[in-house]
């Protein structure tokens, strides 16, 4: 098998697979992202990579709370647009029609419009290059009876998917 050699480290990373792409509310902001990892399953811990740019990531710091919702391919539209516009300049339930649910643990909303939503509560911070990494501990899981995985919206390199096939690209 021959390999071509990269210089440009960060343009290599492209070459990773697909990342799960969530919706993550926090205070009163939806953000789209697709740096979401498990940490842990015992205790049950999820990451989220954010950029100091973004306005979630001073939501973030001050509340040290987030829900991980899981949106399928029907929300493609919204979950763009949630990614493509800025909390600072505009309510993003009120303009995508997402609606929120009362969490069960965290003061964060949920979307109900998600089929599963993970509450999360922050246990520690890590500054990685352009990115931190909120990690939060899993205080409560709701799950919809008909949710199949296979509908989740996978993101990498400007496209969005599901398992196997590409759905759209990234405006």
């Amino acid at each position: 098998m021959e390999k071509r050699l990269f210089d440009d480290f960060s343009r290599a990373l492209r070459f990773f697979p697909c990342f799960p792409c969530v919706l993550v509310t926090t205070d009163e902001n939806i953000i789209t992202i697709a740096m979401v990892h498990i940490f842990s399953f015992s205790p049950p811990l999820i990451g989220i990579g954010v950029s100091p740019d973004r306005y979630s990531h001073s939501l973030l710091k001050k509340f040290k709370e987030f829900v991980v919702n899981i949106p399928t391919k029907e929300l493609l539209e919204k979950v763009s647009f949630c990614g493509e516009n800025s909390g600072r300049d505009i309510d993003k339930f009120k303009a995508t029609g997402l609606e929120k649910e009362k969490s069960m643990k965290v003061s964060a909303p949920s979307i109900k419009d998600c089929p599963a939503n993970l509450e999360c509560k922050v246990i520690k911070e890590i500054e990685t290059g352009d990115h931190t990494w909120f990690i939060g501990k899993v205080l409560s899981v709701r799950v919809a009876k008909d949710y199949n995985k296979e509908e989740a919206i996978l993101y990498w390199g400007g496209l969005y998917r599901i398992p196997g096939k590409v759905i759209a690209r990234r405006h």
